[in-house]
């Protein structure tokens, strides 16, 4: 880093303000229509004739009518297990519904919620887990529904609600700490999309102590501090994306903004990083495009900021001469980020939206890299 800068600033002489010496040298530091409850006009002057039929039950879904609870129950579980979430939804549905004595009455409600919310429907997924849910006491299936509810509820984008159960969960102490843990990192991903970063910070960061404080690592998930840590990430990539680079506010200030933005960008990269290290699949291929990505932004806004107007033309010459070495380093690391994602993916077997989002990344900066080594040849073949 010193070394770096040091040739920088010797580069570009002591005739050059100190200013933009500095500026050159941050470079560096990120190698109902209408109502029918009411019928309006004159009554009919004929007497009504009552007519007496025989009482129908309404059934819902005349299909499975004649199927008792038992087949009921064997047809959801075949149904779900081959991925046919509507129709398992179909069958638990109609044993809740029809059969409150049944001997599956309590699996049968939570596989409706679970296929209700395989299907996206979350306000009857929230119906069904609401059934046998308890935050505050409960064990089984009324434990594990109380975590389906406040997950219904995150989808719903009601944040609060679902804090409030997780709340209650984290708070007792008849939980594992796998099961407090996870209530502690759901919640703090409330949190964050609730639009509370700074909260979420401290739920997370209590959530990881917690998780350090555990003897036996093998007990708990790995799902859960990784996505703690991956979600730190996400609160320092959300404070870096705002901060701008404005070429108009002069070379110092300029300077600034970029080493607070990098400042940013490597606090992300280690939250992301230390997701990596915790082992699991799906954050760490997540964290690997979310490094990768960084730099990649930071790369896209180096080039579209035009030099610092105060500068001199031979001064400008010197600065594109830097950026464009800083930039190339950018587009170098994040195809090695990308390229080290991907590998992670395949030997695991990950499949899921980040590597698809990493592979077409890849191949842009790639293109970037080959892009940017044909200009220097056509250079060269110009002089």
């Amino acid at each position: 880093m010193v070394g770096f800068v040091e040739t920088v600033s010797s580069m570009i002489g002591p005739s050059f303000p100190r200013s933009t010496r500095q500026l050159v040298a941050v470079f560096a530091l990120v190698a109902c229509g209408g109502c029918a409850l009411f019928r309006g006009g004159r009554q009919p002057e004929a007497p009504s004739r009552e007519m007496v039929l025989d009482p129908v039950v309404i059934t819902g879904d005349l299909a499975l009518e004649k199927l008792n609870d038992e087949e009921l129950f064997a047809s959801g579980e075949s149904a779900f297990a081959a991925q046919d979430y509507p129709a398992a939804a179909r069958y638990f549905d109609r044993l809740v519904d029809f059969h409150p004595g049944s001997r599956h009455l309590r699996p049968a409600t939570y596989n409706a919620g679970l296929a209700h919310e395989k299907c996206g429907e979350w306000e009857d997924a929230l119906a069904r887990f609401s059934q046998l849910a308890d935050a505050k006491k409960g064990k089984g299936d009324a434990l594990d529904s109380a975590f389906r509810v406040a997950e219904v509820l995150y989808h719903l984008g009601r944040y609060g609600e679902a804090i409030q159960i997780l709340d209650q969960l984290a708070a007792r102490t008849d939980l594992s700490p796998a099961d407090r843990l996870q209530a502690q990192v759901q919640r703090g991903v409330c949190e964050v999309e609730g639009g509370e970063p700074e909260a979420a910070e401290k739920t997370f960061r209590a959530a990881l102590a917690d998780y350090q404080a555990i003897e036996d690592k093998s007990l708990v998930d790995d799902y859960y501090p990784a996505q703690a840590q991956f979600f730190l990430g996400e609160i320092y990539r959300l404070r870096y994306q705002p901060v701008a680079l404005d070429p108009d506010k002069g070379v110092d200030e300029l300077a600034k903004e970029l080493e607070y933005k990098a400042e940013l960008l490597l606090s992300a990269q280690g939250h992301y990083l230390r997701a990596i290290r915790i082992g699991n699949g799906y954050w760490a291929t997540a964290a690997g495009e979310r490094i990768g990505s960084l730099y990649e932004n930071l790369y896209e806004q180096l080039i579209a900021s035009p030099a610092p107007k105060e500068l001199s033309a031979e001064e400008i010459e010197v600065y594109r001469q830097e950026l464009r070495k800083r930039v190339r380093i950018l587009i170098a690391k994040a195809i090695n980020i990308y390229e080290r994602t991907l590998e992670t993916a395949e030997r695991i077997g990950a499949a899921n939206p980040f590597v698809q989002r990493t592979r077409e990344s890849l191949r842009k900066m790639k293109e970037l890299l080959i892009a940017d080594a044909q200009k220097d040849d056509d250079a060269k073949n110009t002089n």
